[in-house]
């Protein structure tokens, strides 16, 4: 009976223990980590507000857990199921704290990386990276908690590496051509790029082992890194923006050029101003050529990006077809002259 009361108390103890320590946990998070969370968003930083939600998140099971380790320690339980619940709490310390790091990091870093979006571009190659060493490094803490050698461990793998290595050449060749892309920030998500195939688009993001880019037709276009490190690029957003836009007209050789270049720069501003917004560029035009039914020059205007490139030459062509009829300007139809002489 003093055995069965014995125990009983040691259960009672014990699960008073861990509610206890929960129920301290649950007002530890409604009252400080909360007045913390509140004086965090009054501040202009946003580090402390990424570890105040984190911690907000575990601060109830590291009551529990430290609940846990004080009953089994104080309480009257067998040696033989205290070794295996410290040894389990060790193991969740870990997990929680190795997650805590990793929720912290990577937040951290995506923040820092979304305000110099310019020299540090965000991707999941990356943010990839950063996670796996994160939790590498966690497992490893975890089999050192559980006693078993991680020395051997390691050994194995540096000796295995070579031949996984071999084994995974073009995973690795795309592995360090993302790294490559990334690091001498030619190009990055968000930019607006040219193949040297052809395809266009926006690039979407550079993984471990390949590039997405969303064309405009919103379809995507999925490349594997070490094609695209070797690929020819045009990047419309690099040094900038803005872009040159180019129209060709050709007018007959009966035109007043003079009045031809004035009527065209007109409907250029005007263009320019309605369309491309305030885009800091006066449009000019170039002749060069004398063809065979017209003379050809070209009217430069500029555009806020590559896309707005379309809407511009279309209100352009509309807007200048109109005028030039209104003025009484030709656009030739191709025509070939043919002279046929009589041998009598």
């Amino acid at each position: 009976m003093n055995i069965n009361l014995e125990n009983l108390l040691s259960i009672v103890s014990f699960v008073g223990i861990v509610v206890i320590s929960w129920v301290i946990g649950i007002l530890f998070q409604r009252w400080v980590i909360s007045s913390l969370r509140s004086l965090a968003k009054k501040t202009v930083w946003r580090w402390d507000d990424i570890v105040i939600e984190t911690l907000h998140k575990v601060i109830v099971l590291w009551f529990i857990v430290a609940g846990v380790s004080v009953a089994n320690h104080i309480g009257e339980i067998p040696y033989s199921i205290k070794g295996p619940v410290d040894k389990i709490l060790i193991i969740l310390v870990i997990f929680t704290f190795t997650w805590v790091i990793l929720k912290i990091s990577t937040d951290l870093i995506q923040t820092y990386m979304d305000r110099l979006q310019e020299r540090l571009p965000t991707t999941s190659l990356l943010i990839n990276f950063i996670r796996v060493s994160i939790l590498v490094l966690g497992g490893l803490m975890i089999m050192q908690a559980l006693g078993i050698a991680i020395t051997p461990i390691l050994t194995t793998l540096g000796i295995g590496g070579l031949a996984v290595a071999l084994a995974l050449q073009p995973t690795l060749s795309n592995l360090f051509s993302g790294i490559q892309i990334l690091a001498s920030r030619q190009l990055k998500p968000g930019d607006y790029v040219r193949l040297e195939t052809g395809d266009e688009g926006y690039v979407n993001d550079i993984t471990w082992r390949n590039t997405t880019i969303r064309t405009l037709g919103n379809n995507t276009v999925v490349i594997p890194n070490s094609k695209l490190a070797d690929n020819i690029i045009t990047n419309y957003y690099l040094p900038k923006k803005e872009i040159a836009v180019r129209v060709q007209v050709g007018v007959s050789y009966a035109s007043d050029l003079d009045k031809v270049e004035d009527i065209t720069l007109d409907v250029a501003r005007q263009v320019m101003k309605d369309v491309a917004g305030l885009v800091a560029f006066d449009p000019l035009i170039r002749y060069h050529t004398f063809n065979s039914s017209s003379i050809d020059f070209t009217v430069i205007m500029r555009a806020g990006e590559v896309v707005d490139r379309y809407l511009i030459k279309h209100e352009f062509i509309k807007r200048l077809h109109k005028r030039y009829k209104d003025e009484g300007i030709e656009i030739p139809f191709p025509i070939t002259t043919v002279y046929m002489h009589d041998n009598d």
